[in-house]
């Protein structure tokens, strides 16, 4: 794999991702040469991950970057990109590099008609902004976009980071993100909701009880996708579930929906896979689609 040249680094937002990847980048070798931090907060963190590197305001740290890095906001780096473009901030040959799960390399098209280098670098790992991410990230896969051309360099620069390159494909990454999004932001507030049910049955830790059911759970499912579906839905055990909404409308109108909603696709699935079979799945359906409000 071709390996990118020693550069000087631009960070242009020091929040949690920006700040471990302006750090991980200096580890493998690169100068960060200038950050941009708003917040106390980030200011701190740049100041810990990035000692030594002089915080500036964007225009100058992207003027001094062989590689500048937008780690903004998704909704935030359309704007950005076209204020720097107005502005001629951008330097012929420059690498962009944007951390945006959403956007693909469409978003700085404006840049790249000022022929800089464009890349979509996404680590698929939630940040805490302190140091222990930078060994995390041994363990994290980046969503890959960029030209085809671009892929070597784009994919070095991932390993030197310790990440691990995923390709997808710019018609692709609206669903990328997407299935990132359900899998790791759904799956807080079905934990919190468990958890929550657990509380008012009385039990008083419940992580304690929860956290071994859903590390085996969803180990389970990686490795095994459908076929790890156990549980009342997947038996079609409709009197089961009749007694859980039951409890549910009754401790907790909001989960009960929840509820419904994953039975439902739960349901669908292990139909589809065959886990449940059609005389089975008619009655649990009838039973939830009745059930929906």
């Amino acid at each position: 794999m071709e390996h990118p040249a020693r550069l000087t680094v631009g960070v242009v937002g020091a929040g949690r991702v920006g700040a471990v990847l302006g750090a991980a980048l200096a580890r493998a070798g690169h100068r960060v040469t200038g950050a941009y931090a708003v917040s106390d907060a980030s200011r701190a963190r740049a100041a810990d991950l990035l000692p030594d590197v002089p915080l500036a305001d964007v225009a100058t740290i992207v003027g001094a970057a062989e590689l500048v890095v937008l780690a903004v906001p998704d909704d935030a780096l359309a704007d950005l990109v076209a204020g720097l473009t107005a502005t001629g901030a951008w330097q012929a040959g420059q690498m962009v590099v944007h951390t945006s799960g959403r956007h693909g390399v469409g978003v700085l098209e404006p840049a790249r008609r000022h022929h800089v280098l464009p890349l979509a670098l996404h680590p698929a790992m939630t940040f805490t902004g302190t140091a222990m991410d930078l060994d995390r990230l041994a363990d994290c896969a980046f969503g890959v976009t960029t030209d085809e051309v671009l892929r070597p360099v784009a994919e070095a620069l991932v390993v030197e980071m310790g990440g691990d390159p995923v390709w997808v494909a710019e018609a692709d990454r609206a669903a990328y993100h997407a299935a990132l999004a359900h899998g790791a932001n759904h799956l807080v507030t079905l934990t919190s909701e468990a958890m929550d049910l657990l509380s008012r049955a009385g039990v008083e830790q419940p992580r304690r009880v929860l956290g071994p059911l859903m590390r085996a759970a969803l180990d389970n499912a990686l490795r095994m996708g459908d076929a790890a579906l156990t549980g009342p839905v997947a038996r079609g055990d409709v009197g089961t579930v009749e007694d859980h909404l039951r409890e549910l409308d009754r401790l907790s109108p909001e989960i009960r929906r929840t509820y419904v909603a994953l039975a439902r696709a739960t349901a669908l699935r292990a139909l589809d896979s065959g886990r449940l079979r059609p005389a089975a799945a008619e009655p649990l359906l009838d039973t939830l689609s009745d059930q929906e409000r």
